[in-house]
Order: C-alpha cells, then sequence, then structure tokens
C-alpha cells in the first residue's frame, strides 16, 4: 500500500494538501500533527469524504528520537506499506527583530523547519532508495527565497532547505526521486491571521491572497508522474510578488 506523508497536516496548507491529494491521488493519506488532535482529525474526514483512507500519526518533526520511533512503530505495523509521497510542511514562526530575538526563538523555527526536514526526509527516503522511486515535496516560503526583514531565523530555516532540496535532489536523481521545493507568499492560512491583510495586498501585484487549495494544486502536480523530470526546483506561488 502507498501512502503519502504530510508533516503538519492538520491545518492550513498541510490540510489543503492532504484533501486534495486524496481527492486527485491512489495514495493512502498519513496526516501528521505534533499538538493539534482535533484539527488532525478534522483533515481525517476531509480525506475519508473523497472515498480514501486517512489515518493520523503524532510526533514532533524536531524530535529525532521521537520521529525515528514513532515511524518505525508505523511501519511494523504496517509491514505491507511505504510512503512514496513526502510532504514536508511542518514549520512555525517566532517573528521579530534579529537583534532582540531570543535564542529560543532562533532555535525553535530552525529545528522545526531545517531540522525537521532532516529528521523526516532521512527516515523516509531509506525505502524510496531501496523502491527506486519516491517524490519529495518540501515547504518552504518567499522568506527563504528572497528574505524578510522580521523573519530572519525564519528566512534561515526555508533558506537552508532550499539548498538543501537541490543538493539532495541531484544525490537520488539517478533512483527515480525527484526532490522539489515550494515557496508560498502571502496565503489565506492561521499563520497569516494576523498580518494586516488590505496593507500587505499592495505588494502583490495580483492583487489578493493566494489560496491554501492553490498551494495544493502545485504540490499535487509536483508529486505526479506527469512531474518525472522536474527536480531541485524551487516553485514560487505567490502572485507576482517575487518572480
Amino acid at each position: 500500500m502507498k501512502y503519502a506523508l504530510v508533516t503538519g497536516g492538520s491545518r492550513g496548507i498541510g490540510s489543503a494538501i492532504c484533501e486534495i491529494l486524496a481527492k486527485n491521488t491512489d495514495y493512502n493519506i498519513l496526516i501528521n500533527y505534533n499538538s493539534n488532535k482535533v484539527a488532525a482529525e478534522k483533515t481525517l474526514k476531509l480525506v475519508e469524504s473523497h472515498g480514501t483512507k486517512g489515518e493520523i500519526i503524532s510526533f514532533n518533526v524536531a524530535d529525532k528520537e521521537s520521529v525515528d520511533s514513532t515511524l518505525d512503530n508505523w511501519q511494523k505495523n504496517n509491514p505491507d506499506a511505504w510512503i512514496e509521497v513526502l510532504v514536508n510542511n511542518a514549520g512555525i514562526n517566532k517573528d521579530g527583530l534579529f537583534m532582540w530575538m531570543k535564542e529560543e526563538d532562533w532555535s525553535n523555527v530552525v529545528n522545526t523547519s531545517l531540522n525537521g526536514f532532516y529528521n523526516v526526509t532521512q527516515f523516509v527516503i531509506q525505502k524510496m532508495l531501496r523502491k527506486r522511486y519516491g517524490r519529495i515535496v518540501n515547504m518552504v516560503s518567499v522568506s527563504g527565497v528572497k528574505g524578510t526583514p522580521g523573519q530572519t531565523n525564519y528566512s534561515a530555516a526555508k533558506g537552508g532547505v532550499v539548498a538543501a532540496t537541490k543538493a539532495l535532489a541531484q544525490e537520488v536523481a539517478k533512483r527515480n526521486i525527484t526532490v522539489n521545493a515550494v515557496a508560498p507568499g502571502f496565503i489565506k492560512t492561521d499563520m497569516t491571521s494576523e498580518l494586516d491583510e488590505n496593507e500587505l495586498v499592495k505588494l502583490v501585484p495580483a492583487n489578493r491572497f493566494g489560496e491554501a487549495w492553490e498551494v495544493a494544486e502545485l504540490v499535487n502536480f509536483l508529486v505526479s508522474k506527469n512531474a518525472s523530470y522536474i527536480t531541485g526546483e524551487i516553485v514560487n506561488i505567490n502572485g507576482g510578488i517575487y518572480s
């Protein structure tokens, strides 16, 4: 049985990705969450509404021991299953000017996005390499491509994933594993709900914030066989704010 694992899949863009993959692919959906079980169960219902098998799985991507033990137990309980698609979506932001940034706000953001990428991908890629096929999509951000003031920690974390995406893609391309990244701009989610949309939309040539489903559709394409010759790419989806 083939699965798509979406980290941080309980809310926002992650939830939209779970639903779009459930609707458009033949993958079973593995929905990772860290703390919000209610949201994860809500996403599971969306997945199942499309006649697709879903499952929720709890671990903190920043905790390698937890990642390894949880995924190892899942694999033992599902010996015939393998994760063919991995979407590294989990991330947090702790915004603030660098000169006043607390060490914990730096570390927590980097640990979740950058170390989280390592922790989950390191486990999942082993079986992809043996099966000689896989799709990895890393959710980054316009902040990781151009840098955003007030988000030095977030920009550093996502920028690290951008570089890792390009390097890893070259390592595994011969095994039919593609590694790409998607860099959203302003998307309507919980993470952007406190932003002044009326003011920030002036920065966007498309004159609006994006929708989570639009990002999810792009991920859906990148995990498909139609995207077999695309790897090591960072695809911007930001309404023209950074093209």
